[in-house]
């Protein structure tokens, strides 16, 4: 998943203006359960030197003297913060409404380009176009290492009624002001009349834009877009069998945010006759060494080129690296987004009103490839580095598609490439 400030936090639950000393009570709760999770689940059980019981302390001071819920949470976060791992972050219980910017960006490089603007937001109508370079949002200077934390923030921590973009040109910066737009929240949605029908739909929408999307010439060419690694055995074995039916074939993981491992496991397999180590697992208590089956007769061995962007990580980022040290086929795209540990999720449990639930997502290893080395923060660089200059993405053209089938076998333009998977909106 392309990490991006558009994405609509699903919620539930609208805290009171007024910040209640029931409301302190229920923050201080949930920063003792996230603290506690902390403490029992961090790969590091030394926390990297962070005095915990003072940071907590200190947190919990904090809350007691906040004027909002929002400050209050933004308390728990910063107290995760403190780990400086991007992995262990605090999710709040949701709020009323989902909120949706209008626009989706991403990092090309070191620069962050829009790369969707939704028909009728405030951000079409107040000009803001696919292409356009974004420095800055709000007070936040955009960068590789600051492009997530201003997401969670703005996505999560704090979503705002409205986004100041300062936009960079050959001709200057300028600033456009960008209102976010509002409606009840799945759960709200749920709960009318209709809501087990609206419920249904949206589980058959998530189920189609997970699925593998396929675009293929003849015999010699085949690509496969892979949104994520969440598929069955079979499904697994289905894009396997496809692949062998072609002489060479672009995976395309741009955006993919990983997934189950057992998922990867099973398709890595078959790009394989043997099995092999993929790496191996640090744990807060001991190593252990993960390897994948191949496949032998049944493995796809035709030429292969795999694709990766900023916003590939996790489970993509394992698969890419293996191909690269294997000398599987070729990487191309953009350097991947160094997000590679292993996270356990601990949900909890309040009542407001209702129930509602929170939760912290920890890191519980590191995950180190087979030539010794860790993708965290690094990420994988490819092969060949192409990236979408801000035309290409204004006129939807794929250079680096394009590239990937020349080095498989087939002659593609950039603008051939750019239609072969129609974007599909999540909205």
């Amino acid at each position: 998943m392309t990490v991006v400030v558009a994405l609509a936090l699903a919620s539930s639950l609208a805290w009171s203006q007024k910040f209640t000393k029931g409301d302190r009570d229920h923050a201080q709760g949930m920063l003792r359960d996230a603290a506690e999770d902390v403490r029992k689940h961090y790969y590091d059980a030394k926390l990297h030197g962070v005095d915990w019981t003072a940071k907590v302390g200190q947190a919990k001071a904090n809350i007691d003297k906040a004027d909002s819920m929002d400050d209050a949470i933004s308390e728990i976060a910063a107290l995760l913060d403190s780990l400086d791992d991007p992995h262990t972050l605090f999710l709040p219980p949701p709020r009323a409404y989902d909120h949706d910017y209008g626009f989706n960006m991403q990092m090309v490089g070191n620069r962050c380009f829009i790369t969707r603007v939704r028909a009728g937001s405030d951000a079409e109508k107040k000009g803001l176009n696919v292409g356009d370079e974004v420095a800055a949002v709000n007070q936040y200077v955009l960068s590789r290492e600051a492009f997530r934390r201003t997401s969670y923030i703005y996505g999560t921590l704090k979503p705002q009624a409205s986004l100041r973009l300062t936009l960079r040109a050959d001709s200057g910066e300028r600033q456009l002001d960008v209102k976010a737009k509002y409606e009840p929240s799945l759960k709200l949605r749920y709960g009318l009349l209709q809501g087990v029908n609206e419920r249904y739909r949206d589980w058959v929408k998530r189920s189609d834009r997970l699925r593998a999307r396929y675009f293929e010439k003849g015999d010699d060419f085949l690509a496969v877009r892979i949104p994520a690694f969440a598929f069955s055995a079979l499904e697994t074995d289905s894009i396997i069998g496809k692949m062998r039916k072609h002489k060479g074939v672009v995976l395309d993981l741009r955006g993919n945010p990983g997934g189950y491992s057992d998922t990867l496991a099973r398709l890595l397999g078959g790009m394989f006759q043997n099995d092999l180590k993929i790496c191996d697992r640090v744990g807060r208590d001991s190593t252990k060494s993960v390897s994948v089956t191949g496949r032998h007769n049944d493995a796809f061995v035709g030429r292969l080129a795999v694709l990766v962007d900023s916003g590939s990580s996790s489970a993509s980022e394992i698969f890419a690296r293996v191909v690269q040290l294997e000398r599987r086929g070729f990487v191309l795209g953009d350097r991947s987004a160094g997000s590679v540990m292993e996270v356990g999720r601990y949900r909890h449990e309040t009542y407001v009103d209702t129930n509602v639930f929170y939760a912290t997502t920890v890191t519980e290893a590191d995950l180190r490839m087979a030539d010794g080395n860790s993708l965290e923060h690094l990420g994988v660089v490819p092969d060949i580095e192409i990236l979408p200059a801000a035309g290409d993405l204004a006129s939807g053209r794929d250079p680096a598609m394009a590239k990937a089938a020349g080095l498989v076998g087939t002659k593609i333009s950039p603008e051939e490439a750019g239609t072969m998977f129609p974007y599909e909106d999540p909205q």
